[in-house]
Parts: structure tokens; C-alpha cells; sequence
């Protein structure tokens, strides 16, 4: 088994310490997004406009994160 250990020194690196620790709720968040935009883009009455306005935010989601290099997983 691998371990890894992240060290900060704090407070001063308390922004960096935060983004570590809450990385997960991070993308459970993108996560949610793109589900729901998702649902809305396959299931909602959505208008012409609204539709192509979903669908623009869905694809720059997708387009962000593999410039970040991640990736729901």
C-alpha cells in the first residue's frame, strides 16, 4: 500500500490546506452540476434558448476539467 503525505505550514498555507481537504466536496459538487444539467438537458421543458444555454455551461464544464486534467471518476 502507497501512502502519501501532504505537509502545509499553517496558518499561512491555510488556503492550500483547504483546497487539499475539501477536494472531494469539490468535485461532489461538479459532480451534482453536471448531473442536474444533465437531467434538465434530457428531461426538462426547457426552451430552445435554454436548451442551448445548458447544454454551452454543460460543455464547459467538460472542456475546464480536461484542461485541469480531471475527470469524474
Amino acid at each position: 500500500m502507497a501512502k502519501a503525505i501532504l505537509e502545509f505550514n499553517l496558518p499561512e498555507d491555510g488556503d492550500d490546506f483547504e483546497l487539499a481537504v475539501k477536494g472531494r466536496e469539490f468535485m461532489l459538487t461538479l459532480w451534482d452540476l453536471d448531473q442536474w444539467l444533465r437531467n434538465e438537458l434530457k428531461h426538462g421543458s426547457l426552451s430552445d434558448e435554454r436548451y442551448e444555454s445548458y447544454d454551452k455551461v454543460r460543455t464547459m464544464l467538460h472542456d475546464l476539467m480536461a484542461d485541469y486534467k480531471v475527470q469524474f471518476t
